[in-house]
């Protein structure tokens, strides 16, 4: 029973990014992992591609030919790709039991209101995949009331749209501190707690907003979002092995990974570690890693690296080195002396 990841968000948000990272993240701790790039206009995939949707159509190639912009040449490429699912469902077969991360065009309409990136999914799912979509967003929408209001209606549409199993992520959380103070603490924006406490700050944010005509719809908005009670945040800093590794488990736990496949068949000592509980971050402490405390932990962390780079006796730019050390580490489970053992 094969795994993917449906990656999905606005430009901007790090898809591409998060794949390539992803791919090496997963690859270290042995598990097999095939990047699918559905995206006609990302012509530079920093990830070695296993399928890309270029081999099929062009942006070029449609703009060109049909007369379209760079927005409506991404829509009609995935209704293309929608009435040629066969190509994609040959190129998958092949891939046999990979774990496959799905990078997706970041045209909003394609995961809000338009059919055909769902439709392909639901095709993929008949495959026998089980499919969690992942939907990206920069942690710079939490610094202006509006943008995270904004995105809280953009989480909830995307998730009653895809109708899949589905995790909202705040991208680059580790750049948040630079963007300045923000007026309550992370679990409020990730949690989405009483949003009613948002409303005078989004009034302070424009004078406008203290119309009269505008305190309603803000406050019919808000409401909309907390009585769905959908809309939630996972974190991640893509280059924190620790960040990574606790968005994983909860990726896994929603798709089923963690729980093996129906025979058995993903039960790998790397889940057998996350099963028995190998210690995340929680909100807490990405609370005082990234906001509070981001420096002091910078260089501890800066320390630790050159600690135990004259205890291998090498060098402190030896990069590959100290990452796949420090991802092995992860992959042990505690006090059990097993270790994760890289497929080839």
């Amino acid at each position: 029973m094969p795994f993917a990841q449906l990656v999905i968000g606005p430009p901007g948000s790090g898809k591409s990014t998060y794949c390539d990272g992803m791919h090496q993240f997963l690859s270290a701790i042995g598990r097999k992992c095939s990047v699918v790039n559905l995206d006609p206009a990302n012509d530079k995939t920093s990830y070695p591609c296993a399928l890309d949707i270029r081999e099929l159509v062009t942006l070029e190639e449609i703009m060109a030919d049909e007369e379209l912009g760079p927005n409506g040449g991404v829509l009609y490429a995935l209704e293309e790709l929608e009435h040629n699912t066969e190509w994609l469902e040959a190129g998958l077969k092949e891939l046999g039991e990979d774990y496959v991360l799905f990078d997706c065009p970041g045209q909003v309409e394609l995961f809000t209101h338009h059919s055909s990136l769902r439709n392909i999914f639901f095709r993929i799912q008949k495959l026998g995949y089980r499919l969690v979509a992942l939907h990206l967003t920069d942690s710079y929408c939490l610094t202006l009331p509006s943008l995270y209001i904004s995105t809280l209606l953009l989480s909830l549409r995307a998730m009653l749209q895809m109708d899949l199993p589905h995790l909202n992520v705040l991208t680059k959380i580790d750049k948040l501190s630079s963007y300045g103070p923000l007026p309550f603490n992370l679990d409020f924006y990730t949690e989405v707690h009483d949003l009613s406490y948002l409303l005078p700050h989004l009034q302070n944010e424009n004078t406008v907003m203290r119309h009269p005509k505008f305190e309603g719809l803000n406050n019919a908005v808000v409401e909309l979002v907390e009585d769905f009670g959908l809309v939630g945040f996972e974190t991640l800093a893509v280059e924190d092995k620790k960040s990574m590794m606790t968005l994983l488990q909860a990726i896994d736990r929603a798709g089923g990974y963690a729980f093996g496949g129906a025979e058995g068949a993903n039960d790998t000592v790397w889940q057998v570690a996350m099963r028995d509980g190998m210690p995340g971050m929680t909100i807490g402490d990405v609370q005082e890693r990234w906001i509070d405390r981001k420096d002091e932990f910078d260089e501890l962390e800066r320390r630790e690296r050159e600690e135990e780079a004259v205890a291998r006796g090498s060098s402190t730019n030896d990069a590959e080195d100290e990452d796949d050390s420090d991802v092995e580490e992860m992959g042990r489970m505690p006090d059990s002396g097993i270790k994760i053992v890289r497929r080839t």
